[in-house]
């Protein structure tokens, strides 16, 4: 009888034999679900955000797993590098609504909430929203407000409500925060507080394009004119559909074996002796969700163990303080995190 090529298990790097295990269980169990309508939906945003912003997948695929997991994105990255630009493509191809805070050192909470205003005719007071009453909300240069405005956000990016003169002001569904901050430039800047910080889902770090993807940069702009045209970004995501595709995230499979999984991995943040501060369960609860919402983005509806690797350093590295000897030594929370995931043993 003909020998087929199968590999010799015996022989292959245990590394090795733990990805060809999981590609044959991930073979054997076929997704359940019909998500042809999701991946389309997905393709057509890739598409339309891909007219400007050329290479960043990654970033692109992790806001668009926020909008599935209901969750907020901090993206950091030095100037230029198309932060704003790409949340605001972003939020065009949403038919919600959308508005735009530049953070500065004199912003006050009033002017990011709202305040009460007495009305003459009424001899009342009432609210008068400010711009955090929206669906899609970005927030440039979110480091630079002080810490009083700061603070302003907690409620409203963890409970989607604001609470001033004694009402609460429920936000719309959907709600998002995608907020930018440059990691270099500290003069003027604030650093954000730890309990605002576990409130994003995400922390995308952008870096440089390559040299490819920079010629193709400076060709598209050349060819619309030396101009970001915003106006050929289409719709394609409705606030209903979004509720629709976040209700299928929820029904998304995830074997015990992964739950544990990622217990574990959030657990040895708190015990490694390299860091400080480790991780909240709020970061548990953030993989689960995340790794749902990536699954889908996959065409899949069970999480493998790769969905949860691959979103670890951004669910995580804004989660987790280093030991000051450790920051001396140059070291950084990813290279932290990639070492935690080595130690695991990894599902099958």
């Amino acid at each position: 009888m003909e020998e087929t090529n199968k590999p010799d298990m015996d022989n292959l790097d245990p590394h090795d034999q733990t990805n060809e295990r999981r590609e044959e269980g991930a073979a054997m169990f076929q997704s359940r679900t019909d998500l042809s309508h999701v991946k389309e939906m997905i393709d057509k945003i890739r598409a339309e955000v891909a007219k400007i912003i050329v290479g960043q997948e990654k970033m692109v695929d992790l806001l668009i797993a926020a909008l599935l997991a209901d969750g907020h994105v901090l993206i950091e990255g030095l100037p230029g590098l198309a932060k704003t630009l790409t949340a605001k493509i972003l939020a065009k191809t949403v038919d919600t609504d959308f508005s735009r805070i530049q953070f500065t050192p004199d912003l006050m909470p009033s002017d990011v909430l709202g305040t009460s205003v007495f009305n003459f005719k009424s001899s009342e007071f009432e609210f008068k929203s400010g711009p955090i009453f929206s669906n899609i909300v970005l927030i440039d240069e979110i480091n630079r407000a002080p810490a009083k405005t700061q603070a302003a956000l907690f409620e409203v990016m963890e409970e989607k409500q604001v609470s001033i003169d004694g009402h609460t002001y429920k936000m719309e569904t959907p709600f998002m925060i995608v907020a930018t901050q440059n990691p270099i430039d500290m003069e003027g800047t604030y650093r954000l507080p730890e309990a605002q910080m576990d409130r994003f889902l995400f922390k995308v770090n952008v870096d440089y394009p390559n040299l490819e993807d920079e010629i193709s940069i400076i060709n598209g702009f050349h060819k619309m004119n030396n101009k970001n045209d915003l106006s050929q970004i289409k719709a394609i995501l409705s606030a209903e559909s979004i509720k629709t595709n976040r209700a299928l995230v929820n029904q998304i499979h995830v074997g015990d074996n992964l739950i544990r999984f990622i217990a574990q991995l959030v657990q040895r943040t708190r015990k490694n002796n390299n860091i400080l501060i480790g991780a909240s369960p709020r970061a548990s609860l953030g993989l689960l969700k995340a790794a749902k919402a990536m699954a889908v983005i996959r065409g899949r509806d069970f999480v493998t163990p790769e969905d949860i690797i691959d979103l670890a350093e951004p669910i995580l590295n804004h989660r987790i303080v280093l030991t000051p000897e450790k920051e001396m030594e140059g070291d950084s929370s990813g290279k932290l995190i990639k070492q935690i995931i080595q130690s695991l043993e990894v599902p099958r």
